[in-house]
C-alpha cells in the first residue's frame, strides 16, 4: 500500500480542523433531539480530492478533536468509541467514489461528477449515522417517548439528521464545486489533466 504524503496528512488536518469551525457555526434545529450542518462539508471534499484514506484519517481527526476540545457529549468510552471515532471516521467512506468523481470531471462530464458527488456525500452520511443510531439504541434509549422503542426512537432522529446533512451537503458541494472545481483537483493533477487532452 502506497504511503501517504506529507501534503495528503496536512490537508487532512486543515480539513478537519475547518470542519470543526462550521460545527461551530448555528445548525439547523427543526426539533430538540435534531441538529442539522454542513459540517461534514470539508470531509466530503477532502474524499472527493484525495480518496478514502485520507477523508477517513480527517474524519477521525475531527472526532478526537470534538472529544479534546470538550465539545463531545459523553456517556461512557465506548459510546465515545462509537460516536466520535467510528463515526466521524466513516465520513470518509464517500472517497470510495473518488474514481468515478475524478473520471467524470476530467472528462468534462460535469453533471454526471456531480450525481456521483450527490451519491458519495449519501453515502458518507448514512454512514456516519449508522454508527449514531446503534449509539443512540444502545445508549440513549431512556430519552425515547413513553411508547416508542429505543430502536425506532434512535432510527427517527438519526435517520432525519442524516437526511438532512445529505440534502445541505449536497446542495453545497454542487454550488461550491459547480464554481470551484479546482477545489476537488490536486496541483498535481491539474498539471496532468492539459497533457492528457493534448496528447
Amino acid at each position: 500500500m502506497k504511503k501517504l504524503s506529507l501534503i495528503a496528512l496536512i490537508e487532512a488536518s486543515f480539513f478537519a480542523a475547518f470542519a470543526i469551525i462550521l460545527d461551530l457555526l448555528p445548525s439547523i434545529k427543526p426539533m430538540p433531539n435534531i441538529s442539522i450542518s454542513v459540517a461534514m462539508l470539508p470531509i466530503f471534499i477532502l474524499a472527493f480530492r484525495w480518496g478514502f484514506r485520507v477523508s477517513l484519517i480527517s474524519g477521525f481527526m475531527w472526532g478526537i478533536l470534538q472529544i479534546a476540545m470538550g465539545d463531545a457529549w459523553i456517556v461512557t468510552p465506548v459510546q465515545a468509541i462509537i460516536e466520535y471515532v467510528v463515526a466521524f471516521a466513516f465520513i470518509g467512506i464517500a472517497g470510495l467514489f473518488y474514481s468515478f468523481i475524478q473520471k467524470h470531471h476530467r472528462n468534462g462530464n460535469k453533471k454526471i461528477a456531480l450525481a456521483w458527488i450527490v451519491g458519495a456525500i449519501f453515502v458518507g452520511s448514512l454512514a456516519r449515522y449508522f454508527w449514531h443510531f446503534i449509539a443512540g439504541v444502545l445508549f440513549f434509549g431512556s430519552y425515547a417517548p413513553d411508547g416508542m422503542s429505543p430502536f425506532l426512537f434512535s432510527f427517527a432522529v438519526n435517520g432525519a439528521t442524516a437526511l438532512g446533512a445529505w440534502v445541505l451537503c449536497s446542495v453545497a458541494a454542487v454550488l461550491i464545486i459547480s464554481t470551484a472545481p479546482q477545489l476537488i483537483i490536486r496541483k498535481n493533477d491539474m498539471i496532468v489533466i492539459p497533457q492528457n487532452k493534448a496528447s
